[in-house]
């Protein structure tokens, strides 16, 4: 991964997951401050049950002229301590020694309190004033509420992370094949377009002095033609989707012929010969696409063809074919071979385009598109113009 691929990982990172987390933070400080309401209203509702249990059994008491004993209460979180009205203390079990005794609910880091007021204008005699109940419930809820935020805050993110890195890399894995294939092409190009241009400045240096001058033209054309078809592959490749093309009625055979003449200096590079077995023919398509499909498999075939071979290009019952007595195609790679720069085995190279282009047009066409290849053999590509015929 280079620099750029990291800087863009790590900023998508951050996005995400800060994004994410903050969301997730917002959610649990909603949830963390209903879940406090509720556990301190629960627990007043508690302490205020509790106190008005102690009222009524102090009152009990006073009214059978029975002295009140303190008994513990069923609810073991609550601790309770009872107070004169000068704030003496009569009875206690609380933790903390130091109650405002006029604030009815008081919390401190450790308690909450709850202060009930004992009136009663028939009883004087007893002593019992206040009744302070405690409990530490309201903190150690609290606690566990903040250790379980946290927790799940830390998980969330790991696994948002861990979700967010997997998606990082899913969403670069086909920006990174585009750029390494762009790459690719791009050393391609200059070591496809070195050669024809070599030849060129060797051939015109040699024309220059008068030497081999049918040879040397011969060479000079053939390099020619060769970026020529270089060129006109690469301009369709990237502006076919913005040219206006137009369907009409074309003489195939001638088409093809055509295309054979331009090739027949290229192939004589190699000592391959060209054969032809072709049928009249009238089909109904854009000229320069069915140009495209005709060049590509011509060249093509000349690239991966053994030197003095030969090609023979077909055209009978409406269906074109090119077959070459080259390196021919393993099986397991037919049907990537179609696939924009995939390209053959072979020191002769090319982009990778040209197969893509002639598969491109066959589907826009309908047309059906074959390929029969051994290994060390040769192989036959085919297009089926039925669909288009007149």
């Amino acid at each position: 991964m280079n620099k750029n691929e990291k800087k863009a990982l790590y900023s998508f990172l951050f996005i995400y997951i800060g994004s994410t987390v903050l969301m997730l933070f917002i959610l649990l400080l909603s949830y963390y401050q209903k879940e406090i309401d509720m556990v301190d209203r629960q627990c007043s509702i508690e302490m205020r049950s509790a106190a008005n249990m102690l009222k009524a059994a102090i009152l009990n008491a006073e009214m059978e002229h029975k002295k009140f004993i303190p008994k513990d209460l069923e609810n073991k979180n609550l601790r309770y301590g009872l107070f004169d009205k000068n704030g003496n203390v009569l009875y206690s079990k609380l933790e903390n020694s130091e109650i405002d005794l006029n604030d009815e609910a008081s919390h401190n880091s450790t308690h909450s309190f709850h202060v009930a007021k004992l009136e009663d204008q028939h009883h004087d005699k007893i002593k019992i004033k206040y009744i302070v109940l405690e409990t530490n419930q309201v903190i150690s809820e609290i606690q566990k509420l903040r250790i379980y935020i946290v927790v799940i805050l830390l998980l969330s993110t790991v696994f948002v992370g861990f979700i967010g890195y997997l998606l990082a890399k899913l969403l670069l894995k086909p920006v990174r094949e585009k750029v390494e294939q762009m790459d690719k092409f791009i050393k391609d190009s200059a070591h496809e377009l070195n050669t024809p241009i070599a030849v060129l400045m060797t051939s015109a240096s040699t024309l220059k002095q008068g030497r081999n001058v049918e040879k040397m033209l011969k060479y000079i054309v053939s390099s020619a033609k060769q970026i020529s078809q270089l060129y006109n592959d690469m301009h369709y490749s990237a502006f076919s989707k913005e040219d206006v093309f137009l369907d009409v009625d074309i003489d195939f055979c001638e088409l093809i012929n055509e295309s054979v003449d331009f090739f027949q200096d290229i192939a004589v590079t190699k000592s391959i010969k060209i054969d032809c077995e072709l049928e009249e023919c009238v089909i109904f398509m854009d000229r320069t696409k069915t140009q495209k499909i005709v060049n590509n498999l011509i060249s093509n075939a000349i690239k991966y063809s053994n030197k003095d071979s030969k090609i023979i290009v077909k055209l009978k019952d409406g269906i074109f074919s090119v077959e070459d007595f080259g390196i021919g195609i393993d099986e397991k790679d037919q049907k990537d071979i179609f696939k924009r720069y995939k390209r053959g085995q072979n020191f002769e190279g090319g982009f990778g385009i040209g197969l893509d282009i002639v598969n491109e047009v066959c589907k826009q066409y309908n047309l059906k598109l074959g390929l029969k290849s051994v290994v060390n053999e040769g192989s036959i590509f085919s297009v089926d113009f039925k669909s288009v015929l007149k």
